[in-house]
């Protein structure tokens, strides 16, 4: 068997229907914004790899700090134990982190930041005796994750639908369209009356998987504003918007409320290796601190604090927060609000908006706006076709780009997607 052959008979790939007629590239190289496939195609990546690779790919100063780590130290029991790396990384995160942020805690990924952001808030409320806050708040078409908790938070549809009996109850808000953000703050204001909810946790700005939903800054900070009045522990996903994404560090910082948690992985260590930290605010950390056995946060995992993670993060950090990288964030932001422009004059685009460094297309289509949309497929082919990797949600398109892409690439990529939709229209 060949490679193609194997991966068919051996791999179960994650989304992907195991009857799926697609047949998976084979990839063997990546370098910056390219990754380079067995038949020699040279293909854009022009969402990041499911949005983790914001320096873009093999960048030589990550691989370097892994290549140093690896030949010291590995990885320790984290428990009893602690090393340079996460020390190191934690005090870089606490400095740009919104200000009152004091601890950090390790796990491998996003579903797992989210998961201990949502223990964190529930103990938080248990520790001091308080047993009448157990709800937790969250938007409509909310994605945190695929562990238990993360999907118990998420929208309740088919990527979760085997499960729904076994999550637990959760109240939705709908989401803040734009002209209809006085509907969710109702909401927001009814649900916290009965000063019975513990958390709200939300993805600050941007939906990602919903269909990257843009919302405004105010209706969010209304939202922060009536669950800070109540006690309400307020929990940002920035596993997707952190790190630059919507050109600022985290999507927090353009806000007026700051969270009491934040949930981060993807971005972090570059797209090199998993890693997921969730941040707590002084006032979530001074309900752990005590004598109190019962009241520890009895969570761990394997390879929490791993060194070699730490250190692909301490190097990310480093270039992410460097004037170049700094400058090309707003480069690209910039690039992609001018494109809204042009696009929003296309027949075939019914909504065309951006945020930071991300651009969302809804194309216009009779099946309406749908993650199982039949025009996704179809989208998804045509540009492999051409060389360019962008993933439909349904019929939304976006462009969600390695900060080292230039003005050129990405008009390459904006020219092609106007090639797409005329060749649908013919």
């Amino acid at each position: 068997m060949n490679y193609l052959e194997k991966d068919k008979a051996y791999i179960w790939h994650p989304f992907t229907s195991l009857q799926t007629p697609i047949e998976n590239v084979v990839i063997e190289k990546a370098e910056g914004l390219y990754m380079y496939d067995d038949k020699g195609n040279k293909i854009m990546d022009a969402v990041s790899s499911w949005w983790v690779n914001i320096l873009g790919h093999s960048r030589k100063e990550i691989a370097e700090a892994i290549g140093k780590q690896a030949a010291s130290m590995e990885h320790i029991i984290f428990a009893g134990f602690t090393h340079k790396p996460a020390i190191n990384l934690c005090e870089k995160l606490l400095s740009i982190t919104p200000t009152g942020f004091s601890k950090v805690f390790f796990s491998d990924n996003g579903s797992t930041a989210v998961e201990v952001a949502i223990k964190m808030a529930m103990q938080f409320w248990y520790n001091q005796g308080i047993h009448s806050k157990k709800k937790i708040i969250a938007l409509d078409g909310a994605y945190h994750g695929d562990t238990f908790g993360a999907m118990s938070v998420g929208a309740r549809d088919s990527f979760n639908k085997a499960f729904e009996d076994y999550l637990f109850d959760v109240e939705f808000l709908p989401f803040p369209f734009e002209g209809e953000e006085e509907k969710t703050i109702a909401a927001m204001k009814s649900l916290v009356a009965n000063n019975d909810v513990a958390a709200f946790i939300y993805e600050p700005l941007l939906q990602g998987s919903a269909g990257m939903r843009i919302y405004s800054t105010h209706v969010l900070d209304e939202l922060l504003s009536i669950a800070r009045k109540q006690g309400v522990i307020c929990i940002a996903d920035e596993v997707m918007t952190g790190f630059g994404r919507t050109g600022k560090t985290f999507a927090s910082d353009h806000l007026r409320n700051t969270p009491d948690i934040i949930a981060m992985s993807k971005g972090i260590t570059g797209g090199f290796l998993p890693l997921g930290l969730t941040a707590a605010h002084q006032n979530i950390v001074d309900a752990f601190t005590t004598a109190d056995v019962d009241k520890t946060f009895f969570h761990g995992h394997s390879y929490t604090g791993n060194a070699i993670s730490c250190a692909a993060a301490n190097a990310t950090l480093d270039l992410l927060l460097s004037e170049p990288i700094q400058k090309d964030i707003q480069r690209i932001s910039t690039k992609q609000k001018e494109a809204v422009s042009n696009f929003e004059k296309h027949p075939k685009i019914k909504k065309a908006g951006n945020i930071g460094t991300v651009l969302v297309l809804e194309i216009e289509n009779e099946e309406g706006t749908s993650y199982f949309n039949s025009i996704r497929n179809y989208l998804y082919n045509a540009f492999l076709d051409k060389n360019i990797l962008l993933r439909p949600l349904g019929n939304i398109i976006y462009i969600l780009p390695p900060y080292c892409i230039t003005n050129k690439e990405l008009e390459h990529i904006y020219h092609t997607i106007e090639t797409v939709l005329e060749e649908m229209s013919s």
